[in-house]
């Protein structure tokens, strides 16, 4: 019987194997961080409250913190895998930092963070996309209402292909550079060996994979403004949106 999302994610070998296989194999990791950096210093150069949802090993909101000594970071996640390799990553940061067990699956969550106050930058990555299409859009509301008015939100995201043939080009990419991460960490690894794993992966029975310019559409519809897809490869986006001035 597949298991569900949430349990998935909750499982310590599942959550290590992303860590450890997965996380430090995506294309233009690095890349992706300075458009997160840059979209920051442009819509709110002097953050004080940052919010990392979904944090994982909490790589966003750290690069956050790392560039603004003054602010303060709350990372959530279901995993408690995660969670402890968000506070290991975090070091002398987590000083700032509140590190938080959730499901932001269910809305109770927001009351969670709601009492650290608003947030001046949320950031969430390759997360929401295990959420229905229903729960994203509810989530993004309820991102918009954490914010402070002129906050920003940004998603780091896994989507969905147009087409079938796109997404085989996207995985065969996705399989090379985890292969080439694997290599360049010693591994024996054949590449072969990676698809096969890349393929049967129980973690990709927890996606559910939306477009990205679908999922602008919704932002747009909540409020958001200044939204866009400021960086897409394939099935790897970022896309978000400020909430307005009152």
């Amino acid at each position: 019987m597949m298991e569900t999302k949430d349990k998935i994610w909750k499982r310590e070998d599942l959550s290590k194997r992303y860590l450890e296989g997965v996380r430090g194999a995506i294309p233009l990791a690095d890349y992706q961080l300075k458009i997160i950096l840059m979209m920051v210093e442009k819509a709110r150069p002097r953050p004080g409250n940052v919010l990392d949802l979904g944090c994982g090993d909490g790589i966003l909101g750290l690069a956050v913190m790392s560039r603004y000594p003054r602010a303060k970071g709350v990372f959530l996640d279901v995993s408690d895998t995660m969670i402890a390799a968000a506070k290991k990553k975090a070091g002398k940061l987590g000083r700032r930092c509140v590190f938080i067990t959730e499901d932001y699956g269910k809305p109770s969550w927001a009351g969670r963070v709601k009492k650290f106050g608003r947030f001046d930058v949320i950031v969430s990555g390759l997360s929401i996309h295990h959420q229905p299409d229903r729960r994203k859009k509810q989530i993004y509301r309820e991102i918009f209402g954490l914010l402070e008015p002129g906050g920003l939100f940004l998603n780091l995201e896994h989507v969905s292909s147009p087409t079938p043939w796109l997404e085989k080009v996207f995985n065969e990419m996705f399989i090379d550079c985890i292969y080439r991460y694997h290599c360049a960490a010693g591994s024996k690894k054949t590449r072969a060996e990676i698809a096969r794993t890349h393929y049967n992966n129980p973690l990709k029975d927890a996606n559910i994979l939306s477009p990205a310019e679908k999922q602008c559409s919704w932002l747009r519809k909540i409020g958001f403004k200044e939204v866009d897809c400021y960086l897409k490869v394939f099935e790897l986006a970022i896309f978000g949106g400020i909430k307005p001035e009152d």
